[in-house]
Formats: structure tokens, sequence, C-alpha cells
């Protein structure tokens, strides 16, 4: 897939205040490794004070997930949540503009890819699914030094942030998909490609089904039931998170989900979102818990938030 090039509307004056945004992400990209683990933790504690809204939010989705908590458990939970989502900007920087010698430096351990060879051995494609992580653009580019990938994505509202992010991200990505390119992406399943793709977000999709996320019914994506179905794909979960202490990242390829796609589009989506649960579980200050995972609710039921 061809990198986008520059053009001369994306210089008009209008677009300026973009580029120095992303001048920004491009000088924090360059930070040596630690420092920038720093700013993350930094730019963390500011969130704890600056957008109340978030904080509503992320207390609400962790007083439904984790029930068997205190209310100071958490409390916890929801400040090291927040800071967390400070990480974010370090590590989306790091991924999208961080040189290749930066990456190469991240240290990283990397779990299961006997299962991702053997689907390919066989001719297969792939579909690594994952969830909503602080890191997951981050270790999106550490497992691409390992193995050649292609991401599915939703265009920015910024023409001049999706210029350089999708420049940035086919630097070291096999395809870029925007998410409603189906055609496209079950292509590049069929002949072989493996594919890291999120379903974790309430996407208001008419193929939605209402599938229990730690037990509370989600509305939910069934795409990858029928991207599985339509190119004879494997799936397999892929977890990451980060290590304490700054000392690096943990990924693991699970073993392939077995007889998936079944005929029951609905009973796979809740498959997969027990997977994406068992992931939350190891690491659950590191999800995105500010966005609105249950802002659907299923008929009859009173809004959560």
């Amino acid at each position: 897939m061809p990198r986008p090039t520059l053009t001369r509307a994306l210089l008009m004056p209008r677009n300026w205040a973009g580029w120095l945004g992303v001048g920004v992400i491009w000088l924090i990209a360059h930070l040596p490794f630690r420092a920038l683990m720093g700013l993350g933790r930094l730019t963390g504690r500011l969130a704890l004070h600056l957008n109340k809204e978030r904080r509503r939010i992320a207390a609400t989705n962790i007083a439904l997930c984790f029930p068997e908590l205190s209310a100071e458990e958490q409390k916890a939970l929801v400040r090291a949540n927040l800071c967390d989502v400070g990480m974010m900007l370090a590590e989306f920087a790091l991924g999208w503009m961080g040189s290749d010698k930066a990456i190469a430096n991240v240290p990283v351990t990397i779990d299961g890819l006997e299962h991702l060879e053997a689907a390919r051995a066989s001719g297969r494609g792939v579909l690594l699914v994952g969830g909503h992580f602080s890191h997951l653009e981050l270790c999106a580019r550490l497992v691409s030094q390992r193995i050649r990938i292609a991401g599915m994505y939703r265009r920015m509202d910024s023409d001049v942030f999706e210029f350089a992010v999708l420049r940035s991200r086919l630097h070291y990505a096999a395809a870029m998909f925007e998410k409603d390119d189906i055609r496209g992406t079950v292509k590049y399943l069929k002949a072989g490609g493996t594919l890291w793709y999120a379903p974790d977000q309430d996407m208001r999709s008419k193929d939605n089904v209402f599938a229990r996320f730690f037990g509370v019914r989600a509305a939910t994506i069934t795409a990858t039931h029928h991207l599985a179905r339509m190119s004879n794909a494997v799936v397999i979960p892929f977890h990451h998170r980060r290590l304490p202490d700054d000392s690096g990242y943990v990924m693991r390829l699970g073993a392939p989900m077995e007889d998936f796609p079944s005929a029951d589009a609905a009973a796979d989506t809740e498959r997969v979102n027990g997977e994406i649960e068992a992931m939350v579980r190891e690491a659950p200050e590191q999800y995105l818990w500010v966005h609105k995972r249950f802002k659907t609710r299923p008929p009859g039921e009173p809004k959560i938030y």
C-alpha cells in the first residue's frame, strides 16, 4: 500500500495548527525512552484534574465491571487508569513517529509466535484480536518488528493528522484499511495476510449485537465473525501489557480460537468479548475505561451514562 503524498492543500494556513500538533508529537517521540515514560506519567497526573467527565465515565465503567471491588478499591483503580491515560500521549507518539532505532531499543517479550507461524504456514490469513489499551499503537509497532501486519482504523478529523499518522503507520505496516473497507480487508486476509483488529468499542453499527462484557450486555460489532467467515482466517487473541518501572512490555499470542467462526454470529461475538475481558483482567488499569463502552443499551434498559 503506497504511503500518502504531501499536497499543496495540506500546507495552507488553515492547517498550520495541525502541523504544530504533529511537530509536538514528533518531538515527544524522539525523547529517550525513560524520559518519554516520565512525561507520560506527568501527563497522567494532570489528567486526574483536567477532565471530570472522563473520570465519571471511567468510574461508572469500573463500578459496573468490578462490583467485587470495594468502593476504595474502585477509586484506586479509577485513579490508576486516569494516570495511565496520560501514558497514551507518550506511547502513541513513540508508536507513530519514533525512529526504528528507538523502537528496537524498547524492551519487549513476545510469547506464542509459534501459533502465528503455524497458521501462516498453512497459507491462511490471521486476525490478531486485541483490545483498546493505552499502548495498543506502540505494541502494534513493536510486534511489526517480527511479523508483517496490517491494521484497521477510523479516519481522523484533521487532514494533517490523517496524512501524518497514516504515513507513519505505513512505514511499518503492510497496509491500513479504513473501518468500512471490508472488501479490501477480506482480500488481504485471503492472500495470507495478518491483520490486527480491536472490536471492543461501541461503534453504533447496524451489525452490533448485545454480547456480555464483564457480565454487562454491551453493543459489540460482529465483524470478527464475518471477517473470519469470509476470509477463512485464523483468529488469535493478542494480549499486551506494560510492565512496571519502565521495564518494557509483554505481548502474548494465544492459541487460535477453536471452531471459529461458528454458525452463530452472536455467540462468536460473545466469545471474542470473553477473550478481551481476560486481557483486561491482566492489567485493568491499562484499559481505555474512559470510553463509553455501554452507551448503547438493549431495548427497555435505562441509560448508563
